[in-house]
């Protein structure tokens, strides 16, 4: 990519792609900002269009319109379907893995088979593509809790944990003859029940070389203490406190290198972000799942700790030479807590006026993140279950939870919903 300006289309409309907006807009490199479908907040940032994120031919078409130098293709739908190689195949620079690489995250089973052949620590699994042999194994193993998860894409609510053998014959009834998630749920993985700190590690490659990014620990349950139903997500911070020096050069030599070279030997080389999440375990660090772009909400607390350039890696991504840069990172840490509807993620209103947050919805002391925002004569309404990623930086865990909850307390819209317990039950000082 020679041109020194670059007019970016980002696809997407969540608290990632306003992290990633914002963090583009501070790049010397950066010219027009376009967003589809977007969002209130995004919508003060970049300008904004109505097409979906998943409609290829028509982010194809809209790429052509505005003469955008680069699409970024944030969200997994679109990227798993092969929206980067329709835009390759148009001429139009796109930035995300091609479908082949994208599998990682389309498909569980690819992605646990991978591991077992390449020899990357993973929980044991089965596979199956029939209901009754899949209980028949669940009774047989015995083991509790057990994990079931349907093998594509389901907004991220695809993993089941089952503590009986009541709950499991429920989960894959659900999964496998009601295809709650259509038909992601064709075929699904069973899978050893791993116990230990999760941790979030995202990473730049262009299917050569691999810098992981600085490390994040995502809070899923909506309630406080880990309780209630799985989200997608309720707040973040980095770095993980569990994630040290000598864990993540573990990880560096037997989980990620490991996987850019597997997927270079399968003849799916990965250029993008690969997501790695993980379980630190008694017997070591193993894979939990991929994802195959910037995961929601961890990219709201890594980017802002991005010190290099990202168009630079973007860039250096695209041409396969991301071993010629460095990749640098503050010192800071990073806390962000989603402010979400009442009733998330169950059924919730929309609609609602937010108040305290400025005309480009944001609030001094901190940086907020639209997700499900909506913008309408100078006011910002919710239109989702997440709405707001309330995110500060500072120098130490404990100041940043306590800039990013200062600046929750003066946000406010009806019904609204947050965990107070992010970051909790980790080091503060």
């Amino acid at each position: 990519m020679n041109k020194d300006v670059l007019d970016i289309l980002v696809v997407g409309g969540g608290g990632r792609e306003h992290a990633i907006i914002r963090n583009l807009k501070e790049s010397s490199r950066c010219g027009k900002l376009y967003c589809t479908p977007g969002n209130g907040g995004i919508s003060r940032d970049a300008e904004c269009f109505d097409v979906k994120a998943d409609d290829i031919s028509g982010v194809a078409a809209l790429a052509k319109q505005i003469k955008a130098d680069l699409v970024f293709v944030a969200p997994d739908d679109p990227l798993v379907a092969g929206m980067v190689d329709t835009l390759e195949k148009e001429g139009i620079a796109a930035f995300g893995p091609n479908a082949d690489a994208a599998i990682i995250e389309g498909s569980k089973v690819f992605s646990k088979r991978l591991m077992k052949k390449h020899n990357i620590p993973t929980a044991d699994y089965e596979v199956f593509d029939n209901p009754s042999e899949a209980l028949s194994y669940i009774r047989r193993r015995g083991r509790y809790p057990a994990v079931i998860k349907a093998d594509g894409l389901a907004l991220g609510k695809g993993v089941i944990l089952c503590e009986d053998y009541v709950e499991a014959k429920a989960a894959i009834k659900s999964i496998m003859q009601d295809r709650i998630f259509g038909a992601s749920g064709k075929r699904v993985v069973v899978e050893e029940f791993l116990t230990g700190p999760e941790v979030s590690v995202l990473a730049f490659t262009d299917g050569k070389t691999i810098y992981p990014m600085a490390s994040a620990k995502d809070h899923k349950r909506v309630f406080d203490g880990d309780m209630g139903p799985n989200t997608g997500g309720m707040g973040t911070i980095s770095p993980n406190p569990h994630y040290d020096e000598k864990t993540a050069e573990y990880c560096m030599q037997n989980i990620f290198k490991p996987t850019i070279e597997a997927m270079r030997k399968e003849g799916r080389p990965f250029k993008g972000c690969l997501f790695f999440g993980l379980m630190l375990t008694p017997d070591g660090p193993k894979v939990i799942e991929y994802n195959c772009r910037f995961g929601d909400p961890e990219t709201q607390v890594v980017l802002p700790r991005l010190k290099t350039d990202l168009i630079e890696i973007i860039s250096a991504i695209r041409d396969e030479r991301l071993h010629e840069i460095s990749v640098e990172w503050t010192d800071d840490a990073c806390a962000c807590v989603v402010m979400a509807s009442g009733g998330y993620p169950g059924e919730y209103r929309k609609g609602l006026k937010i108040k305290g947050l400025d005309k480009n919805g944001q609030l001094k002391g901190a940086m907020i993140f639209h997700a499900g925002t909506r913008y309408n004569e100078g006011e910002f309404f919710t239109n989702g279950g997440r709405v707001l990623g309330v995110t500060a930086k500072a120098p130490s865990l404990d100041k940043a939870l306590a800039r990013a909850y200062d600046s929750v307390a003066k946000i406010s819209f009806a019904d609204a919903h947050y965990r107070r317990d992010i970051g909790k039950g980790f080091y503060l000082k």
